[in-house]
């Protein structure tokens, strides 16, 4: 039975010392209950926050709760990044698609899960909406759920149902989503948009990280045919392609006619478009992400971006050197799953230099401590401003070559004067 309580800060009375508490993620953050488990939190002790990459979650970095709340971190957020590089929070590596085995095996215990869903429809059954990712093994798992019962919350369809019934405690409360807005293009983003959508032939399925880079590919796609999506996650930039019919599902081998996410984060545009569409399924990311399911699909292409990337192919992507920026994520995940699909393709494309173009992101040697998400026996194709280099199946030898030809032309010499 469903207890309903007025307010967030009721409903997060329930939340005890020394509990597990999973945070719906993304932009399906629930930052009303997130603030007031961080007000809580100052009259309870060793309270863990178990979560991926959450948005407006500025409260749970407060200094005040320094040794009675930590969180522990599956994708770092700019409101925990320095936490976790001071020691003061827990970062936890792992394949997006391992995270919900990690809960429904009961090797992480988790006591609560706070969440945020739609209104019960007529049938008695809220949704996830925005946001399935891991919180549907979450609340599979956790032991009391508490949630925020949202109207402007979407109503998607997929693996995020769930009945009102097996929620213990919810308050209701109109609020806005979180939106996002991705900064605009740099001519750099521009050019990478333009080589790597020369990599994409029609009939392709495709799935793509987060960001600008993404966004830039897409853009170039409007006057393919028949691509499919099979993504973790997509943004507005989707939308378009639907609208004039580049993308339309029709030669997916699994999910046929289907767009299938994990999440999507984005404006009030892409809430609306997956509001109540029977053509988008949200699934439970244990799957979405498996490999198995991935290659299914033929002409699978990934598309992700790196933070550095040595002359042998090793591809960082979590942190820059022991700093953790990130989180593994699904890259490899979808690396590899594209790599198994007949006829598919890995992209990795990130922009030639950082730091306003005073430092090469191709370097001799990743910096040291930095996290290879992507291996060099992984990589296929690399993207960059300045051309595409093919990995797959070259020597360390012919790697050093193809990737100095791709470098910025101000690093080039440094990087052929040294040995791989």
């Amino acid at each position: 039975m469903t207890k309903l309580v007025a307010s967030a800060d009721c409903a997060i009375e329930a939340v005890n010392n020394g509990d597990n508490v999973w945070v719906h993620s993304m932009a399906a953050t629930p930052v009303l209950l997130v603030d007031a488990l961080s007000r809580h939190a100052e009259s309870v002790t060793d309270v863990t926050v178990l979560q991926l990459h959450l948005e407006g979650a500025e409260s749970l970095a407060s200094p005040k709760l320094f040794g009675r709340l930590r969180n522990r971190v599956f994708f770092a957020a700019a409101s925990n990044r320095e936490l976790i590089n001071n020691g003061q929070a827990d970062y936890v590596p792992m394949f997006l698609s391992e995270l919900p085995k990690l809960f429904r095996s009961g090797r992480q215990e988790l006591d609560v899960a706070l969440i945020q869903v739609s209104p019960p429809d007529n049938h008695g059954n809220c949704s996830l909406g925005i946001s399935v990712e891991a919180t549907k093994a979450a609340c599979d798992s956790a032991k009391l759920i508490i949630a925020h019962i949202n109207p402007q919350m979407p109503r998607t369809h997929g693996d995020g149902f769930m009945r009102f019934q097996d929620i213990d405690i919810a308050f209701e409360q109109s609020h806005p989503m979180i939106c996002t807005h991705p900064p605009k293009k740099s001519k750099a983003a521009e050019e990478i948009g333009r080589y790597a959508s020369e990599l994409i032939e029609d009939g392709d399925c495709l799935q793509m990280g987060i960001g600008v880079l993404p966004d830039a590919v897409l853009s170039n796609l409007s006057h393919h045919q028949h691509l499919g999506i099979h993504t973790e996650m997509f943004s507005d930039s989707v939308i378009p392609l639907v609208e004039c019919g580049a993308i339309d599902n029709s030669k997916k081998v699994i999910h046929r006619g289907k767009l299938v996410t994990g999440f999507v984060t984005g404006s009030q545009k892409v809430y609306d478009f997956v509001d109540d569409n029977g053509s988008v399924r949200f699934l439970d990311i244990e799957y979405v992400n498996n490999i198995a399911t991935i290659k299914k699909n033929k002409s699978m292409v990934s598309l992700n971006s790196a933070l550095q990337l040595d002359l042998t192919g090793q591809v960082c992507a979590d942190s820059l050197g022991t700093k953790i920026y990130s989180g593994v994520g699904g890259q490899l995940d979808f690396v590899l799953g594209s790599q198994l699909s007949e006829g598919g393709r890995s992209i990795i494309a990130l922009p030639s230099t950082a730091r306003g173009g005073s430092v090469s992101r191709i370097v001799s040697q990743l910096t040291p401590g930095s996290g290879v998400v992507t291996t060099r026996a992984h990589v296929d194709y690399i993207v960059t401003e300045f051309g595409v280099a093919s990995l797959r199946g070259a020597s360390l030898r012919e790697r050093k070559e193809r990737l100095i030809e791709i470098a910025h032309p101000d690093f080039r010499e440094a990087l052929n004067s040294v040995g791989v």
